[in-house]
């Protein structure tokens, strides 16, 4: 999230919760695909340049590259019609009242939501690899558009809930600075087993994504990778 709109407070019920930082969920057995993400080891930081804004060193932020990083997958099923992509963080406050606020500070242990960075759907089955850059290469004033692209269709993000504009694509990590917690973000490929998943309307986000995919997953992989900028949780300067 971006400091210049630290005073928006989410609604509970526009995103999904998440109780408790180490919520235990049940084994995924659904088949794996191969995922990489350029420049991003999983569970290591997310390098500045793949966020959407990043440490100041004085204790807030400034706005960073917002390069979207290059992905790769294999492995898919031999049934693939398509693929889709969610970047979510599973980590942002469910309360976003006190977001970068001199003086205050968001607990670890505070109740969470999943906030989408990114979707993308109806990408051929063709396809192994989105190249760096494609989705996103720098802050967009007003926010990218959305629609059909090059390599799939593209949703909007969730910026679009607390940031006037379109928002569409890729647009990176930016959580508060006074946020006690690791963010987690996760990159992740499904293969399909059709070849669209209209009737998604224009404008769709990776919440409608996750629903519209429920019985057509062949296949998952996924990469996460952590931010904050916080420079007490980061352990000194960035």
């Amino acid at each position: 999230m971006h400091q210049g709109i630290k005073s928006i407070i989410f609604m509970a019920t526009t995103l999904t919760a998440t109780a408790a930082y180490a919520q235990k969920t049940p084994e995924d057995k659904t088949p794996k695909l191969e995922v990489s993400v350029g420049g991003v080891q999983d569970g290591k930081l997310i390098p500045d340049k793949f966020a959407y804004c990043k440490p100041d060193g004085r204790g807030q932020t400034r706005d960073a590259a917002n390069i979207s990083p290059e992905i790769r997958w294999s492995g898919a099923p031999e049934k693939t019609k398509s693929f889709a992509i969610i970047m979510v963080d599973k980590d942002v406050p469910m309360n976003f009242g006190p977001a970068n606020k001199a003086g205050m500070e968001i607990a670890e242990n505070a109740l969470r939501q999943n906030f989408y960075h990114w979707s993308v759907v109806d990408i051929p089955a063709t396809l192994g690899k989105i190249p760096e850059g494609k989705a996103s290469n720098g802050i967009t004033p007003g926010g990218k558009t959305f629609g059909k692209v090059e390599f799939g269709i593209t949703g909007q993000n969730d910026y679009r809930k607390v940031s006037p504009g379109l928002n569409g694509g890729y647009d990176g990590p930016c959580p508060p600075w006074n946020d006690k917690r690791l963010h987690r973000y996760y990159f992740q490929v499904y293969a399909l087993d059709v070849p669209t998943l209209n009737p998604l309307k224009s404008g769709f986000d990776g919440k409608m994504v996750e629903d519209a995919m429920r019985g057509h997953i062949l296949a998952k992989g996924e990469v996460m990778g952590t931010y904050s900028n916080n420079l007490e949780v980061l352990g000194g300067e960035k």
